[in-house]
Protein backbone atom coordinates (compact mmCIF):
# COMPACT_ATOMS: atom_id res chain seq x y z
CA UNK A 1 0.00 0.00 0.00
CA UNK A 2 2.91 2.55 1.06
CA UNK A 3 4.82 1.24 -2.48
CA UNK A 4 1.51 2.25 -4.50
CA UNK A 5 1.08 5.41 -3.13
CA UNK A 6 4.67 5.77 -3.31
CA UNK A 7 4.65 5.46 -7.33
CA UNK A 8 1.35 8.07 -7.05
CA UNK A 9 2.93 10.46 -5.71
CA UNK A 10 6.03 10.29 -7.94
CA UNK A 11 3.82 10.28 -11.26
CA UNK A 12 2.24 13.40 -10.05
CA UNK A 13 5.75 14.93 -8.98
CA UNK A 14 7.40 14.22 -12.43
CA UNK A 15 3.87 15.75 -14.44
CA UNK A 16 4.32 18.28 -11.92
CA UNK A 17 7.45 19.20 -12.90
CA UNK A 18 6.98 18.66 -16.59
CA UNK A 19 4.36 21.51 -16.36
CA UNK A 20 6.07 23.70 -14.88
CA UNK A 21 8.93 23.52 -17.65
CA UNK A 22 6.61 24.44 -20.44
CA UNK A 23 6.49 28.27 -20.52
CA UNK A 24 4.79 30.79 -22.97
CA UNK A 25 6.61 30.40 -26.02
CA UNK A 26 7.39 26.89 -25.91
CA UNK A 27 6.28 24.88 -29.29
CA UNK A 28 4.45 21.58 -28.21
CA UNK A 29 2.86 19.09 -29.79
CA UNK A 30 -0.89 18.01 -29.29
CA UNK A 31 -3.19 15.91 -30.42
CA UNK A 32 -6.87 17.21 -31.21
CA UNK A 33 -9.78 15.41 -28.83
CA UNK A 34 -12.51 17.31 -30.06
CA UNK A 35 -12.99 20.21 -32.58
CA UNK A 36 -16.25 22.56 -32.34
CA UNK A 37 -17.49 25.82 -33.28
CA UNK A 38 -14.92 27.87 -30.97
CA UNK A 39 -12.02 25.68 -32.15
CA UNK A 40 -9.64 22.69 -31.24
CA UNK A 41 -9.12 20.81 -28.10
CA UNK A 42 -5.43 19.70 -28.00
CA UNK A 43 -4.12 17.56 -25.64
CA UNK A 44 -0.99 17.79 -24.28
CA UNK A 45 0.97 15.54 -22.81
CA UNK A 46 2.32 16.09 -19.79
CA UNK A 47 0.19 19.26 -18.83
CA UNK A 48 -2.74 18.23 -16.12
CA UNK A 49 -5.40 19.88 -18.72
CA UNK A 50 -6.54 19.54 -22.31
CA UNK A 51 -5.30 23.57 -24.34
CA UNK A 52 -7.99 25.77 -26.26
CA UNK A 53 -6.96 26.74 -29.89
CA UNK A 54 -9.77 29.62 -30.72
CA UNK A 55 -10.98 29.89 -33.83
CA UNK A 56 -10.03 33.30 -34.75
CA UNK A 57 -6.12 31.67 -34.54
CA UNK A 58 -7.68 29.40 -37.23
CA UNK A 59 -8.81 32.12 -39.33
CA UNK A 60 -5.31 34.27 -39.06
CA UNK A 61 -4.06 31.03 -41.11
CA UNK A 62 -7.02 31.01 -43.71
CA UNK A 63 -8.00 27.48 -42.84
CA UNK A 64 -11.10 25.93 -42.35
CA UNK A 65 -11.86 23.98 -39.35
CA UNK A 66 -12.88 21.33 -41.39
CA UNK A 67 -9.29 20.36 -42.34
CA UNK A 68 -8.54 19.44 -38.65
CA UNK A 69 -9.54 15.73 -37.65
CA UNK A 70 -9.96 14.56 -34.43
CA UNK A 71 -6.80 12.33 -33.19
CA UNK A 72 -4.90 14.05 -35.58
CA UNK A 73 -1.65 15.44 -34.01
CA UNK A 74 -0.47 18.72 -34.18
CA UNK A 75 1.90 21.59 -33.59
CA UNK A 76 1.22 24.36 -31.33
CA UNK A 77 2.83 27.19 -29.60
CA UNK A 78 1.71 27.90 -25.73
CA UNK A 79 0.11 31.30 -25.44
CA UNK A 80 -1.03 31.26 -21.83
CA UNK A 81 -0.61 28.35 -19.42
CA UNK A 82 -3.50 29.93 -17.86
CA UNK A 83 -6.00 32.67 -18.47
CA UNK A 84 -8.03 33.83 -16.27
CA UNK A 85 -10.47 31.27 -16.75
CA UNK A 86 -7.90 28.63 -16.16
CA UNK A 87 -7.25 27.35 -19.72
CA UNK A 88 -4.25 26.38 -21.42
CA UNK A 89 -4.31 28.93 -24.40
CA UNK A 90 -2.76 27.57 -27.79
CA UNK A 91 -1.61 28.68 -31.10
CA UNK A 92 -1.57 26.82 -34.11
CA UNK A 93 -0.44 30.36 -36.30
CA UNK A 94 2.14 31.03 -34.62
CA UNK A 95 3.25 27.81 -33.99
CA UNK A 96 3.82 27.43 -37.81
CA UNK A 97 5.43 31.15 -37.87
CA UNK A 98 8.11 29.90 -35.74
CA UNK A 99 8.87 27.04 -38.34
CA UNK A 100 8.51 30.03 -41.05
CA UNK A 101 11.11 32.17 -39.32
CA UNK A 102 13.50 29.39 -38.70
CA UNK A 103 13.25 28.63 -42.15
CA UNK A 104 13.53 32.31 -43.27
CA UNK A 105 17.16 31.90 -40.62
CA UNK A 106 18.27 29.26 -42.69
CA UNK A 107 17.96 30.80 -46.18
CA UNK A 108 19.36 33.71 -45.22
CA UNK A 109 22.68 32.07 -43.66
CA UNK A 110 22.69 29.61 -46.64
CA UNK A 111 22.07 32.26 -48.95
CA UNK A 112 19.82 30.13 -51.09
CA UNK A 113 17.06 31.29 -53.61
CA UNK A 114 13.72 30.60 -52.71
CA UNK A 115 10.61 30.85 -54.95
CA UNK A 116 7.19 33.03 -54.36
CA UNK A 117 3.93 34.32 -55.70
CA UNK A 118 3.60 37.88 -55.44
CA UNK A 119 0.05 38.47 -53.25
CA UNK A 120 0.20 42.58 -53.46
CA UNK A 121 2.37 45.65 -54.89
CA UNK A 122 2.32 49.07 -53.28
CA UNK A 123 4.57 52.07 -53.75
CA UNK A 124 7.20 50.56 -51.67
CA UNK A 125 7.49 47.40 -52.86
CA UNK A 126 5.90 43.88 -52.97
CA UNK A 127 4.21 41.38 -50.41
CA UNK A 128 5.02 38.13 -50.74
CA UNK A 129 3.18 35.60 -48.77
CA UNK A 130 5.99 33.09 -47.00
CA UNK A 131 4.32 29.99 -45.14
CA UNK A 132 2.06 32.12 -42.17
CA UNK A 133 4.37 35.30 -42.58
CA UNK A 134 4.46 38.40 -45.36
CA UNK A 135 7.36 38.99 -46.82
CA UNK A 136 8.29 42.31 -48.66
CA UNK A 137 10.33 42.97 -51.35
CA UNK A 138 11.17 46.87 -51.47
CA UNK A 139 11.50 48.69 -54.86
CA UNK A 140 14.89 49.26 -54.81
CA UNK A 141 14.95 45.30 -54.70
CA UNK A 142 12.87 44.86 -57.33
CA UNK A 143 14.34 43.27 -60.66
CA UNK A 144 14.24 45.16 -64.00
CA UNK A 145 12.29 48.04 -62.52
CA UNK A 146 13.64 51.11 -64.40
CA UNK A 147 16.00 53.85 -62.67
CA UNK A 148 13.84 57.57 -62.55
CA UNK A 149 10.19 56.26 -62.34
CA UNK A 150 7.35 58.76 -60.53
CA UNK A 151 5.71 56.88 -57.63
CA UNK A 152 2.84 56.26 -59.78
CA UNK A 153 4.85 54.89 -62.49
CA UNK A 154 6.59 52.96 -60.49
CA UNK A 155 3.47 51.20 -58.61
CA UNK A 156 2.18 50.62 -61.82
CA UNK A 157 5.18 48.26 -63.19
CA UNK A 158 4.82 46.72 -59.45
CA UNK A 159 1.38 45.48 -59.77
CA UNK A 160 1.93 43.79 -63.33
CA UNK A 161 4.11 41.41 -61.02
CA UNK A 162 1.11 40.44 -58.82
CA UNK A 163 0.27 37.14 -59.29
CA UNK A 164 3.57 35.91 -60.55
CA UNK A 165 6.41 33.50 -59.37
CA UNK A 166 9.80 35.19 -58.65
CA UNK A 167 12.77 34.14 -57.36
CA UNK A 168 14.22 36.01 -54.14
CA UNK A 169 17.34 36.18 -51.63
CA UNK A 170 16.08 36.65 -47.70
CA UNK A 171 18.50 39.70 -46.73
CA UNK A 172 16.99 40.79 -43.16
CA UNK A 173 15.25 38.36 -40.72
CA UNK A 174 13.87 40.34 -38.04
CA UNK A 175 10.84 38.15 -35.39
CA UNK A 176 10.85 40.94 -32.90
CA UNK A 177 9.88 43.37 -35.36
CA UNK A 178 8.27 40.90 -37.56
CA UNK A 179 10.20 41.64 -40.87
CA UNK A 180 10.69 39.69 -43.45
CA UNK A 181 12.77 41.40 -46.24
CA UNK A 182 13.67 39.52 -49.88
CA UNK A 183 15.90 40.87 -52.67
CA UNK A 184 14.58 39.95 -56.08
CA UNK A 185 17.87 41.49 -57.64
CA UNK A 186 20.12 40.11 -55.46
CA UNK A 187 18.87 36.58 -56.61
CA UNK A 188 18.74 37.44 -60.10
CA UNK A 189 22.43 39.10 -59.36
CA UNK A 190 24.37 36.05 -60.32
CA UNK A 191 22.33 35.21 -63.57
CA UNK A 192 23.02 38.90 -64.58
CA UNK A 193 26.50 38.28 -63.88
CA UNK A 194 26.70 35.54 -66.11
CA UNK A 195 24.75 36.86 -68.63
CA UNK A 196 26.89 40.16 -68.80
CA UNK A 197 29.87 38.00 -69.08
CA UNK A 198 28.15 36.44 -71.89
CA UNK A 199 27.12 39.43 -73.70
CA UNK A 200 31.03 41.44 -73.14
CA UNK A 201 32.14 38.02 -75.06
CA UNK A 202 29.20 38.24 -78.21
CA UNK A 203 29.84 42.19 -78.65
CA UNK A 204 32.16 44.48 -80.34
CA UNK A 205 33.71 47.66 -80.87
CA UNK A 206 32.00 49.67 -83.61
CA UNK A 207 28.75 47.58 -83.35
CA UNK A 208 24.99 49.06 -83.53
CA UNK A 209 22.57 46.92 -80.71
CA UNK A 210 19.19 48.16 -79.98
CA UNK A 211 18.05 48.24 -76.51
CA UNK A 212 15.55 49.75 -73.90
CA UNK A 213 16.66 52.87 -71.30
CA UNK A 214 16.57 51.31 -67.93
CA UNK A 215 17.45 54.03 -65.74
CA UNK A 216 18.99 58.30 -65.92
CA UNK A 217 21.11 60.02 -63.79
CA UNK A 218 23.27 62.94 -63.96
CA UNK A 219 26.09 61.29 -65.76
CA UNK A 220 24.37 59.47 -67.95
CA UNK A 221 21.61 57.11 -69.21
CA UNK A 222 21.83 53.33 -68.60
CA UNK A 223 20.48 50.75 -71.24
CA UNK A 224 19.84 47.24 -71.57
CA UNK A 225 21.41 45.37 -73.88
CA UNK A 226 19.34 42.20 -73.11
CA UNK A 227 20.36 41.11 -69.37
CA UNK A 228 23.28 43.65 -69.12
CA UNK A 229 22.86 47.64 -69.22
CA UNK A 230 25.58 49.61 -70.64
CA UNK A 231 26.11 53.55 -70.18
CA UNK A 232 25.90 55.98 -72.75
CA UNK A 233 28.08 59.11 -70.85
CA UNK A 234 25.90 62.42 -70.91
CA UNK A 235 28.90 63.51 -73.49
CA UNK A 236 27.86 60.64 -75.41
CA UNK A 237 24.38 61.42 -75.78
CA UNK A 238 24.36 64.45 -78.91
CA UNK A 239 26.85 66.65 -80.16
CA UNK A 240 25.17 69.68 -78.62
CA UNK A 241 25.66 70.46 -74.87
CA UNK A 242 23.41 68.31 -72.95
CA UNK A 243 22.49 69.34 -69.32
CA UNK A 244 20.83 66.40 -68.50
CA UNK A 245 20.01 62.89 -70.18
CA UNK A 246 16.27 63.63 -69.27
CA UNK A 247 16.39 66.41 -72.32
CA UNK A 248 17.18 63.08 -74.44
CA UNK A 249 16.20 60.41 -73.53
CA UNK A 250 13.57 59.18 -71.36
CA UNK A 251 13.32 55.46 -69.25
CA UNK A 252 11.30 52.61 -71.56
CA UNK A 253 12.64 53.98 -74.84
CA UNK A 254 13.97 51.62 -77.40
CA UNK A 255 17.29 53.16 -78.96
CA UNK A 256 20.17 51.94 -80.79
CA UNK A 257 23.51 52.65 -79.63
CA UNK A 258 26.95 52.60 -80.72
CA UNK A 259 29.29 50.08 -78.75
CA UNK A 260 32.11 52.62 -77.91
CA UNK A 261 34.31 50.51 -75.73
CA UNK A 262 34.38 47.38 -73.82
CA UNK A 263 36.03 46.75 -70.64
CA UNK A 264 35.62 42.98 -69.93
CA UNK A 265 38.06 42.81 -66.87
CA UNK A 266 35.60 45.50 -65.11
CA UNK A 267 32.64 44.67 -66.69
CA UNK A 268 31.94 47.94 -68.17
CA UNK A 269 30.15 48.75 -71.56
CA UNK A 270 30.79 52.07 -72.72
CA UNK A 271 27.53 53.37 -75.16
CA UNK A 272 26.94 56.39 -77.28
CA UNK A 273 24.31 57.45 -78.85
CA UNK A 274 25.90 60.71 -80.93
CA UNK A 275 28.16 58.74 -83.07
CA UNK A 276 25.05 57.17 -84.88
CA UNK A 277 24.41 61.05 -85.80
CA UNK A 278 25.75 62.86 -87.92
CA UNK A 279 28.60 65.08 -86.82
CA UNK A 280 27.51 68.84 -87.24
CA UNK A 281 31.42 69.59 -87.22
CA UNK A 282 31.79 67.48 -90.39
CA UNK A 283 29.98 70.54 -92.69
CA UNK A 284 30.43 73.74 -90.02
CA UNK A 285 33.05 75.05 -93.12
CA UNK A 286 29.94 74.76 -95.82
CA UNK A 287 27.33 76.20 -92.75
CA UNK A 288 29.90 78.98 -91.54
CA UNK A 289 32.21 81.56 -92.84
CA UNK A 290 34.91 84.17 -90.82
CA UNK A 291 33.18 87.35 -91.13
CA UNK A 292 29.14 86.19 -90.90
CA UNK A 293 26.92 87.31 -88.67
CA UNK A 294 24.78 84.61 -87.17
CA UNK A 295 22.19 84.32 -83.93
CA UNK A 296 22.51 81.86 -81.35
CA UNK A 297 21.60 81.07 -77.68
CA UNK A 298 24.51 81.42 -74.49
CA UNK A 299 24.50 77.64 -73.44
CA UNK A 300 26.78 78.54 -70.41
CA UNK A 301 28.55 81.59 -69.32
CA UNK A 302 32.19 80.84 -67.56
CA UNK A 303 35.01 82.89 -65.87
CA UNK A 304 36.64 83.41 -69.34
CA UNK A 305 33.54 84.05 -71.75
CA UNK A 306 30.43 82.06 -72.80
CA UNK A 307 29.19 79.07 -74.92
CA UNK A 308 26.82 79.82 -77.72
CA UNK A 309 24.65 77.16 -79.16
CA UNK A 310 24.37 77.40 -83.03
CA UNK A 311 22.05 75.39 -85.48
CA UNK A 312 22.81 72.47 -85.94
CA UNK A 313 24.35 71.30 -82.54
CA UNK A 314 27.30 73.77 -83.02
CA UNK A 315 28.51 74.96 -79.35
CA UNK A 316 30.78 77.95 -80.28
CA UNK A 317 33.18 80.17 -78.03
CA UNK A 318 32.57 84.29 -77.27
CA UNK A 319 36.03 84.95 -75.41
CA UNK A 320 35.43 87.33 -72.59
CA UNK A 321 37.90 89.10 -75.31
CA UNK A 322 35.08 89.68 -77.71
CA UNK A 323 32.30 90.61 -75.36
CA UNK A 324 32.92 94.39 -75.20
CA UNK A 325 35.12 96.48 -75.06
CA UNK A 326 36.81 96.58 -72.17
CA UNK A 327 36.67 92.79 -71.51
CA UNK A 328 34.34 92.63 -68.45
CA UNK A 329 35.69 91.46 -65.38
CA UNK A 330 32.43 88.85 -65.16
CA UNK A 331 31.23 87.79 -68.59
CA UNK A 332 27.93 87.22 -66.51
CA UNK A 333 26.82 90.90 -65.89
CA UNK A 334 26.48 91.35 -69.68
CA UNK A 335 25.78 87.93 -71.17
CA UNK A 336 23.61 85.15 -69.23
CA UNK A 337 22.11 81.59 -70.24
CA UNK A 338 19.37 81.78 -72.45
CA UNK A 339 20.22 85.09 -74.01
CA UNK A 340 19.37 85.22 -77.86
CA UNK A 341 22.50 87.22 -79.53
CA UNK A 342 23.53 88.12 -82.83
CA UNK A 343 27.22 87.61 -83.44
CA UNK A 344 30.33 87.65 -85.99
CA UNK A 345 31.67 84.85 -87.09
CA UNK A 346 35.76 85.01 -86.21
CA UNK A 347 37.65 81.92 -86.39
CA UNK A 348 36.77 78.29 -87.77
CA UNK A 349 38.62 75.66 -86.93
CA UNK A 350 36.57 72.62 -88.22
CA UNK A 351 39.24 70.18 -87.54
CA UNK A 352 39.32 71.21 -83.84
CA UNK A 353 35.82 71.37 -83.47
CA UNK A 354 36.56 75.09 -82.74
CA UNK A 355 34.40 78.06 -83.67
CA UNK A 356 35.10 81.44 -82.33
CA UNK A 357 32.35 84.41 -82.28
CA UNK A 358 32.79 87.92 -81.59
CA UNK A 359 30.03 90.21 -79.79
CA UNK A 360 31.83 93.39 -79.94
CA UNK A 361 32.11 93.48 -83.86
CA UNK A 362 28.61 93.75 -84.57
CA UNK A 363 27.62 96.93 -84.98
CA UNK A 364 23.52 98.71 -84.37
CA UNK A 365 23.96 98.88 -88.15
CA UNK A 366 24.77 94.74 -88.53
CA UNK A 367 21.89 93.92 -85.77
CA UNK A 368 19.27 95.84 -88.01
CA UNK A 369 20.75 94.33 -91.36
CA UNK A 370 20.81 90.67 -89.76
CA UNK A 371 16.84 91.17 -88.12
CA UNK A 372 15.64 92.40 -91.52
CA UNK A 373 17.41 89.59 -93.64
CA UNK A 374 16.19 87.07 -90.93
CA UNK A 375 12.60 88.78 -91.69
CA UNK A 376 12.76 88.50 -95.31
CA UNK A 377 14.09 84.78 -95.23
CA UNK A 378 17.46 85.58 -96.66
CA UNK A 379 20.85 85.39 -94.94
CA UNK A 380 22.38 88.31 -93.96
CA UNK A 381 25.56 89.37 -95.89
CA UNK A 382 28.30 89.75 -93.24
CA UNK A 383 30.01 93.00 -93.60
CA UNK A 384 33.36 93.61 -94.95
CA UNK A 385 36.02 92.18 -92.93
CA UNK A 386 39.71 92.90 -93.85
CA UNK A 387 41.39 90.24 -91.80
CA UNK A 388 40.39 88.13 -88.39
CA UNK A 389 39.89 90.45 -85.79
CA UNK A 390 43.71 91.24 -83.68
CA UNK A 391 41.28 90.46 -80.52
CA UNK A 392 40.20 87.47 -81.32
CA UNK A 393 39.93 84.70 -78.10
CA UNK A 394 43.21 82.58 -77.40
CA UNK A 395 43.77 79.30 -78.62
CA UNK A 396 44.17 78.08 -74.97
CA UNK A 397 40.83 79.75 -74.42
CA UNK A 398 38.99 78.04 -77.37
CA UNK A 399 40.41 74.86 -76.36
CA UNK A 400 38.06 74.87 -73.36
CA UNK A 401 35.00 74.71 -75.69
Amino acid sequence: MFKENEMDFAALLEASFSEEQMERGDIVTGNIVAIDTQGLIVSIEGMKRDGVVQRKDLERMNVDIENFTVGADIDVMILRVEDEDGNLLLSVSQAQQTEDWKKAEELMATEGVWEGIVAEANRGGLIVPFGNLRGFVPASHVLDLPRGLSEDDRKLRMMRLVGQTISMKVIEVNRKRRRLVFSQRDANRGNREARKEVLLDQLREGEVRKGVVSGLRDFGAFVDLGGADGLIHISELAWHRVNHPREVLKVGDEVEVYILRLDAEGKRIGLSLKRLQENPWAAVEELYHVGQLVEGIVSRVTQFGAFVSLDPGIEALLHTSQIAEPPPEDPSLVVHEGQRLVMRVISIEADKQRLGLSLKEVTDEDKQRFAKAKVDGVEAEAAPVEAAPAEAAPAEAVAEA
